[in-house]
């Protein structure tokens, strides 16, 4: 069964004290914002506010920790790096912050995740890391000595079905 995208309307139980007006900002600005010299000008016009009160709006958001972040997806196959591989890493009880600071440090892991129940029974530590040519084994094993873990499992994607970004309103 294909889901269709529901249409929120209202302030979501979730988020109370987001005003209509925040939520409105969110959903225009959340996805693709237009590639134009003053891009959220023409979000407030398509919303019916100022262009001052989309930033005034945004940077509340921001500073109350509702929008983390703004910034561009860059296409990584197009940028060269055409390989990436889900690793993952069985860390002893206690080690698993430590080790994911540690990962999280290398510039070839964008993502790194503490995940529970492990992994086929052992396996607490999720990294995606993204390499220009072919999984680089060197880079692995060196990410391995940083933390002090021989135990990982190198995942290849077979075929990716859907990637995208959550959309929240």
């Amino acid at each position: 069964m294909i889901r269709e995208k529901a249409k929120v309307s209202g302030v979501p139980p979730s988020l109370p004290g987001l005003t209509e007006e925040e939520i409105e900002v969110c959903r225009r600005i959340q996805g693709d914002i237009p590639l134009a010299e003053r891009p959220f000008r023409l979000v407030a016009e398509e919303i019916g506010l100022a262009e001052g009160d989309v930033l005034s709006i945004a940077g509340r958001l921001r500073e109350r920790g509702v929008i983390r972040k703004f910034g561009a997806i860059v296409r990584h196959q197009r940028a060269g790096y055409t390989h990436n591989v889900m690793v993952v890493w069985a860390v002893p009880p206690g080690e698993c912050e430590k080790a994911g600071k540690r990962l999280a440090s290398f510039p070839e892991i964008t993502h790194c995740y503490e995940r529970t129940p492990p992994f086929a029974g052992r396996y607490n530590l999720f990294t995606m890391v993204h390499f220009r040519k072919k999984t680089d084994e060197a880079l692995l094993q060196e990410m391995a000595a940083a933390i002090g873990i021989s135990d990982f499992k190198v995942l290849r994607s077979l075929e990716e079905f859907k990637k995208n970004s959550m959309e929240y309103f």
